[in-house]
Formats: structure tokens, sequence, C-alpha cells
């Protein structure tokens, strides 16, 4: 038989080492994410690559509508200044919008891995200054005329300049400073120049103001960019996180069913091994317990025939117990419906665990209600669901205790089947416990019970796969009620007799009574 291991089937269901490089490249996305996001200052991996390509989109984007105000600011200012002049100019500026427009297309081009977020911002800002540069000269050529006109041209340009150049360098701040800096300066010296006036002073007052103007909204635009960064930085994040989360939800599927698997082979294998030598074993120690052959010599060797198959049924029990389980969890245990009378069933289970309940000195209750019509259901799976809960009632009440049975119509039309006894009762705490697979509770621990724990989860299973639901009530000193509920679509004649046919209301019935009070 092939050897297979448990890193071998994950390893299979996972997709190999190949499945590996993706979740490193997502745990990778999820370091970088936060390191963007925890950074006290922008650093490489910050955002400052991102606020870098920002400001390249806008420089590239907007230098066509530059190049253009240049040339309608040149035809202009050819009013004031020779044209020899003038075109000296525009090529300077041109010249200062076709660098900064290179520099930006290798910025968009280039990988993260290979840009410097540093230099590059020195090589734009050194962009920016030279077209503020070439708008000072402009100015300044302007202002060497003389003519009072120039003044209100200077200064509409200024504003169109600094507007622009507000909204393109919001990315990098320092870089408005740069461009709008040496255009200021050349309008105060123009300015400075005329002959001192209010209107002077107040023009100098309106170009002050407005430099502070568009740098303040230069850094506003800033930090909005920043704050549109860092939400699509968190959700960049979440979105590696919940890759990350759904890449290990699979690997953790693939390894269950892979678990799941294995157990279904091996108790497909290991029921058939162990209930054929249990067959032998339970076959040869009934002969030896019936003497069928002679008595025995000794008549230890008798006791000792009766424990033999006494825990040879035990075992048989569990086994069977254990497959059955496995099979609702797997979804694969049939149902072999028919009509059932749910009252009969439960007699047939009374009477079969009677003589145990005979040896405890306990009193059986039934309370039937009248004309209960019969259900679908699996009559094998309903004598299992009852064994179990009488047997797990007569096992926790003690001697001379009580056990009431009731069997009747739900208020949505449906039946139920309620067992209550007279026991220790279950604490709170313990009933996920004694719910669970394997789980006993304190009290079985304590007095050494017989069982596996399987009864009580076997009941639930089988109950569901009827659609019907399972509740058990208990607390300490005053007993324990389990109450199965079987769906009104169970029931073959769901109308029961009307409070006019038998005389009473529907929460009023005649329960027709049994009691068999121990011998």
């Amino acid at each position: 038989m092939t050897n297979v291991t448990a890193d071998r089937i994950a390893l299979e269901y996972a997709g190999g080492p190949a499945a590996a490089m993706p979740r490193g490249q997502l745990a990778a996305e999820v370091r970088e994410a936060r390191e963007k996001l925890t950074a006290s200052a922008p650093s490489h991996y910050g955002f400052d690559l991102e606020l870098l390509r920002l400001f390249a989109k806008g420089r590239r984007s907007s230098g066509p509508a530059m190049a253009g105000l240049g040339a309608l600011g040149a035809a202009v200012a050819t009013t004031w200044i020779a044209v020899d002049t003038v075109l000296l100019w525009l090529a300077l500026d041109l010249g200062a919008l076709l660098l900064a427009s290179h520099f930006a297309g290798k910025v968009l081009a280039a990988e993260d891995s290979t840009l410097n977020a540093r230099r590059w911002q020195r090589k734009f800002i050194f962009t920016e200054a030279l077209q503020g540069v070439a708008w000072a000269v402009m100015v300044w050529f302007i202002g060497q005329s003389g003519d009072s006109d120039a003044r209100s041209f200077v200064l509409v340009l200024f504003l169109l300049v600094a507007a622009m150049n507000a909204t393109i360098s919001a990315s990098i701040p320092f870089t408005l400073t740069c461009a709008l800096a040496p255009m200021t300066l050349a309008i105060l010296g123009f300015l400075c120049s005329a002959s001192p006036s209010n209107g002077t002073y107040a023009l100098i007052a309106l170009v002050c103001g407005t430099q502070l103007y568009f740098m303040l909204l230069a850094m506003r635009l800033h930090a909005a960019s920043l704050a549109t960064l860092s939400f699509q930085a968190e959700k960049d994040e979440l979105i590696a996180e919940l890759e990350q989360a759904k890449a290990n939800s699979d690997l953790a599927r693939h390894r269950a069913e892979a678990a799941n698997l294995a157990k279904s082979r091996f108790l497909a294998t290991m029921s058939h091994e162990l209930r054929t030598p249990l067959n032998a074993i339970l076959g040869f120690s009934e002969v030896m317990k019936g003497e069928l052959f002679g008595s025995h010599m000794i008549a230890s060797y008798k006791d000792y025939s009766n424990d033999i198959h006494a825990s040879g049924q035990h075992l048989l029990m569990l086994i069977n117990e254990i497959l059955d389980l496995s099979r609702i969890e797997a979804g694969r245990f049939d149902l072999k419906e028919e009509a059932v009378a749910l009252a009969h069933i439960v007699e047939e289970c009374r009477r079969l665990l009677g003589l145990r309940a005979k040896k405890r000195n306990l009193t059986i209750e039934k309370a039937v209600e009248q004309d209960l019509p019969p259900i679908m259901a699996d009559a094998r799976a309903l004598r299992q669901v009852m064994l179990n809960l009488l047997s797990n009632a007569i096992k926790f009440t003690p001697k001379g205790g009580l056990i009431k049975i009731r069997i009747g119509w739900t208020s949505k039309g449906g039946q139920y089947v309620a067992v209550r006894d007279s026991g220790p009762g279950i604490p709170e705490d313990e009933i996920p416990t004694v719910m669970s697979s394997f789980g006993r509770g304190t009290l079985a621990q304590k007095n050494a019970e017989e069982g596996a724990g399987l009864g009580l989860p076997i009941v639930k299973g089988l109950v569901e796969l009827h659609g019907g639901t399972f509740t058990l009530k208990s607390k300490p000193r005053e007993g324990t009620e389990v109450i199965v509920i079987f769906p009104p679509e169970r029931v073959l004649d769901a109308l029961p007799a009307t409070a006019e046919e038998n005389g009473t209301g529907r929460h009023g019935r005649w329960f027709q009574r049994e009691s068999s009070p121990a011998a």
C-alpha cells in the first residue's frame, strides 16, 4: 500500500510549489501597503513615487496649454518688445516646457524599483525654476517699455500663470514656489521702479496676496492628494489581505477535504477489519456463554464469556455509531421514508427499555395527544432517536425517579416528542460539550457511565435530516428535557381535528396518559 503523508496530501490539494508563489506575492503586497500607512515620513516606498507620478501626469497633460499661453503672451508682448527678442524668449520658454515634458515621460515610463523620488523631484524643481525665470524675463522686458498698459497685462499674465501652476504643482508644492518666485520678484521690481502712489502699493499688496493664496491652494491640493493616496493604499491593503485570507481559506479547505477523504477511507477499511474478528468474538463467546458443548469445569469461565460477549457488543455498537455519524456528517445517510406512527415507535422503544427501567425502579409516563396522523419518516432512524433519548434518560435518572414522554401537535401543525427526566441535569456551560461528537459531561465522567458521547450528535443529525429541530433544555437539580420537532411537511394529515369536533381548543386537547411504574 502506498504511504501518503499529510504534508503530501496538503501539497497536492494546495496546487504544489507553484501555488506558494502567489501567496508570497500577496504577502509582499500586504507588507508594502502597511509600510505606506505606518511610515512616519514619506520614504522611497511611501507616497513619494505616487506624488511624483501625479506631478508628471499633470505636467505632461498641461504642456500644450502652457505652450499656448506662452505663444499668446509672446504675441501680445510684441506691442512693447522687439519681435526678435520675443522669439528668443519663446524659444527659451518652449525649451523649458519640452525639458519638463521629457522628464515627465521618463518618470511615467520607468518602473517603481528604478525611480529615485528625491532625484527626480530636484529635476522637476529645476525645470519649474527655469520656466519661472523665463516668465520673469518677459516681465522685465515689458517693464522696460514704461507703458502704463503694460502694468495691467503683466498682472493678468501673472494670475494666469500662477493659477495653472498651482493646479499642476500641487503634488510637489515646492515647485510652485520655484516657478512663481522669479516672476513675483520681477513684478515687484517693475512696480517699485514706477512712481510711488496708493495704486502702486495696492498692486504690490495684490501680488503678494495672490502669491500667498496660490501657495495655500497648492498645499490644500497636496493634502487632498495625500488623503486620496492614503485611502487607495488602505483599499489595496484590504484587497491584498482579503486575497491572502482567501488563499489561506482555500488551502485550509483543501486540507480539510484531504483529511475528510482520509477519514472516510480509514472508516471504510477499519469497519471491515474490525467487524470480521468481532463476528468471531461474538459468536464463539455466545457459544461459550450458553455452554452449548458442555458446562464449564470452572464457573469463572462462564462469567468471562459473558464479559467478552458484552464487551464485543459494546465495541460493535460503538463502531456502528461512528459509521452512522460519519454518514450523517457526509450527507450519505439515505432515508427510507414511509408512513410511521410516532406514538407507535415511542411505545416500541419504551417496551424494549422497560426491563432496564424496571431494574432501576423508574416510572415512565407517556402522554399522547389523540388522533395524531402518521408522518413520513425513516422508521429505523426514529427508533434510533428514541432509543438513544430513552437510554440517556434511564442512565442519568436516579433510582425511583420519573421519566415523562409527551407526544403531540406543535403550534405550526407539526408533531413533537418530548422526553423529560428527573435526573441531576446538565450545567448550561456543558450543553455544547455534550452536543459535540465524543463529548461527555462531568456527571457521566464522574459516574463512569458507559457511552462514547455519540448518542446526542447522532440524534441531532437524524432529526435534521428529516427537516426537524432538536432542542436540549437542562438545569442542575431540575432534570433534562429533550424536544424533537418534525415539520408540518412530514405530517400526512397536517390538519388536526377542530375544536368543535373534539370539544376542546387547539392547546386544550385531551391527552391519553399511560404510566408504567417499576414492579
